[in-house]
């Protein structure tokens, strides 16, 4: 029987940091096989950085495991900076990162904010990818900023209202203006209040039951400064994408194997975005989780991306 269950934890085997320019230094690290089939992982956010769980979607036996930290997350340095931070250069970064790392072709696989990226980059670079695993799909359309602003609270009223209510009411009309005002200034009395509240109504709508673990970690000040800033950042600019989309590029990766991942009831990246994905790519599965939201870790969604990789091992080794 097929494995759709996370693979056992794995340390990496080995670190480093890459200097990517703009005094950005790119964390990243290997784990799994060295001769394997390498595939890089692409978090979301922007700014959420990546954690050792992400290793065990693949096959250690069978993948050259690929992690890092996007400008500004995680462990890469300077910590939350959007200067020298847009789609383009991180789009850059990974070409990077696969020079430095001497690989020829590799899977692509990214979630969420995750997905964009790896659309951007497959369409940049359609002759370094061998395929796409991709979850919970954001296109970065307008309409899908608006949603998360403001669309959210026809199924997370309570959520949002929080949201809402941390600004003052002469600011509720422009929600992500009052929020990048904050999460912008230096001191930190102003930005990670508003870092807190905007981490805590995304983890709140992120999952079809909430786990408490994940609310506590969103709100682990590290982590929740450099996705909220990053993300309001890439939010106020359009997410530095093309005027015609990521839609029209599609072309480019029309050859390409991909599976897409979609939780029925993903609140933060409606389905709507993986549908209109799957109808203009002739070559992407759309796999449709019943009883899951947009994170990760839901067990239908962590079984479906498990079955997924199982699936390009063979495919791509074939």
């Amino acid at each position: 029987m097929a494995r759709d269950d996370l693979f056992p934890e794995i340390p990496f085997r080995r670190s480093g940091f890459l200097d990517v320019g703009d005094g950005h230094r790119m964390y990243w690290e290997e784990s799994g096989n060295p001769s394997g089939l390498p595939v890089v992982f692409l978090h979301g956010g922007p700014g959420s950085g990546t954690s050792p769980a992400q290793r065990r979607f693949f096959d250690p036996r069978a993948y050259r495991i690929v992690l890092f930290d996007q400008r500004g997350a995680g462990r890469s340095t300077p910590h939350a900076s959007v200067d020298a931070n847009t789609t383009g250069h991180l789009v850059d970064d990974i070409e990077l990162l696969r020079e430095h790392l001497q690989v020829d072709r590799w899977l692509v696989f990214g979630g969420s904010w995750g997905s964009t990226l790896a659309l951007a980059y497959g369409q940049a670079h359609p002759d370094r990818c061998q395929g796409f695993v991709l979850r919970g799909i954001f296109l970065g359309r307008p309409s899908e900023v608006e949603w998360f602003l403001t669309g959210v609270r026809t199924l997370f009223p309570d959520a949002w209202r929080r949201f809402a209510e941390f600004l003052p009411e002469a600011e509720r009309q422009d929600l992500l203006g009052g929020y990048l005002s904050r999460l912008l200034d230096p001191r930190p009395e102003r930005h990670l209040p508003a870092a807190r509240s905007w981490a805590r109504y995304e983890a709140a709508c992120s999952a079809l039951v909430p786990d408490p673990r994940q609310l506590v970690d969103m709100e682990n000040d590290h982590h929740a400064l450099s996705l909220a800033r990053i993300e309001a950042h890439y939010f106020a600019n359009r997410l530095f994408l093309p005027e015609e989309g990521l839609l029209a590029g599609l072309d480019r990766l029309a050859d390409l194997p991909a599976i897409i991942v979609q939780g029925r009831y993903d609140v933060i990246c409606p389905m709507v975005s993986a549908d209109a994905l799957t109808r203009a790519w002739k070559g992407a599965e759309l796999v449709v989780v019943p009883d899951a939201g947009h994170a990760a870790m839901e067990p239908g969604i962590r079984r479906a991306l498990v079955r997924a990789t199982e699936r390009m091992k063979i495919h791509l080794v074939a």
